[in-house]
């Protein structure tokens, strides 16, 4: 049973300034695991306080002492990426062999790129008379989701900490018990008092109260849009930096080639990952109208060999995270045969044998059309939509059609159709028949947010920039 009531303020644990503990379920068996507390606005007033008089000290610190932090969380992570990857199996569902693997490496992957780029970065540049010199934002207050937990926290916290930014992390109150950890692992790295602060909460009691409080300089939001929206509005009248990595409803356009069932294949696959519980996903998949048939074909044999189920055993994907969730899920698939998409795989209810937890079958539609409800809502679930196009124009045109644009794919052989596509596409990121880079920008277009994250991005993302003009050699009084 894991069991943390108290929040990480000022380089110690302490009790919440009005106790309200809540439980953690495992979606897998819907048993309770665990309990953590609700903060406040008066327990983030106190974090805000160190953070405050951390960050004095902190932004003055030296390169050389932000890399050996760094390294010294690394020697951490190291030494508990099993608790870090139970952590998130039981919390989240996921079979350990994504919790262990993408889920931890995620968040090693993104310390080792923020020391690799801090090791060189830039902070002061000469600009004939003029010196532009990058100084850190101040301090941070970072909301975090339950999808892809240690990822998140990873984006935010490593740049951040690089940069030399004080902070406050919320992470999600569904999902909290990895942050935990982290957090045991950045105390003993030796963070300085108040650099790091935890706070676990839900939005109204404590994303509204960091959103909306004078002391914090800027909030980095990972979460929905309606959520963004709103941590925005309360973050206006404070007049702080907000970045948003919100929602994405993101297409993968199949080119008409001869790895067309491969790339529909892959496609159908990679929309299961983590059972369908990230922004990225590719839930809009785009192939010529004429050969539909074929790829109904291709999609149903990949769908129905991942496998749902224990997360501890040989499953492919675990359940959605929480009943909620699950609701919606159903919600949007009974919508879709309602509509009148051709359910090609899956469909509603839970795959047999698993009547305990939160699990949905992976599920196809296809002749779907892009005004239907389940082209348009994120439905954050193992769902693939197959929408078809009459020739390429076309399909950039559905594609973009959407309030989203976080990321998108282009799949098949011909690499310089594929390129001149994707400059057509309205969204943060293409990845070109799986393409993945741990420094490529991560933001949004859209209704999906803004700001970037991941790599030398990130790192701008947390800084200010000062001109100091009279600066160059030989600059005296007359």
């Amino acid at each position: 049973m894991y069991e943390y009531t108290q929040f990480y303020i000022d380089g110690q644990w302490v009790d919440p300034v009005a106790p309200n503990t809540v439980p953690v379920e495992n979606p897998a068996t819907e048993q309770t695991i665990g309990h953590i507390s609700l903060g406040s606005a008066a327990d983030v007033d106190k974090a805000v306080a160190a953070a405050r008089r951390a960050f004095e000290g902190w932004q003055f610190s030296t390169r050389e002492e932000r890399l050996d932090l760094l390294k010294a969380i690394a020697a951490g992570i190291e030494k508990r990426r099993e608790d870090l990857a139970r952590a998130v199996s039981d919390e989240m569902g996921a079979p350990m062999s994504l919790a262990s693997g993408p889920h931890v490496g995620l968040l090693a992957g993104h310390l080792q790129t923020a020391i690799g780029i801090l090791e060189n970065f830039p902070f002061e540049r000469q600009d004939g008379d003029t010196l532009h010199s990058w100084e850190p934002i101040g301090v941070v207050g970072m909301i975090t989701p339950w999808n892809w937990p240690l990822n998140q926290i990873a984006c935010k916290v490593f740049p951040a900490l690089a940069t030399g930014n004080s902070m406050i992390l919320k992470p999600s109150e569904i999902a909290p018990i990895n942050a935990m950890i982290f957090a045991e692992i950045m105390h003993e790295a030796g963070v300085p008092k108040g650099v790091f602060n935890l706070i676990n909460g839900d939005g109204p009691g404590v994303g509204t109260a960091i959103s909306g409080h004078p002391d914090i300089d800027m909030v980095s939001v990972t979460g929905s849009t309606r959520a963004g929206i709103a941590i925005a509005a309360n973050a206006a009248p404070t007049v702080k930096r907000v970045a948003q990595e919100l929602g994405g409803k993101s297409p993968n356009i199949v080119l008409d080639d001869g790895a067309f069932a491969r790339s529909v294949a892959r496609g159908t696959a990679g929309m299961m990952s983590n059972s369908g519980q990230t922004c990225t996903a590719p839930s809009r998949m785009f192939v010529p109208a004429a050969r539909m048939e074929e790829a109904k074909a291709a999609a149903k044999e990949a769908a129905e060999a991942v496998i749902p189920g224990d997360p501890k055993g040989n499953a492919t994907i675990g359940p959605v995270v929480s009943k909620a969730q699950w609701d919606k899920i159903q919600a949007l698939i009974e919508t879709g045969i309602a509509e009148g998409a051709t359910l090609v795989a899956g469909g509603p209810g839970k795959p047999a044998g698993l009547e305990t937890g939160h699990y949905v079958k992976p599920t196809v539609f296809a002749d779907v059309t892009n005004d239907m409800a389940i082209a348009r809502e994120e439905i954050f679930g193992p769902v693939l939509c197959i929408l078809g196009y009459g020739d390429l124009d076309e399909a950039v045109a559905i594609a973009n059609d959407t309030e989203y644009g976080l990321a998108s794919a282009i799949t098949g052989e011909d690499l310089e159709t594929a390129k001149k596509l994707a400059r057509r596409i309205r969204a943060g990121r293409v990845a070109i028949n799986g393409g993945y880079d741990m420094n490529a920008a991560f933001g949004g277009y859209k209704k999906s947010g803004n700001g970037r994250e991941w790599g030398q991005f990130g790192f701008h993302e947390f800084l200010e920039v000062k001109a100091v003009m009279g600066a160059g050699p030989g600059k005296v009084p007359a």
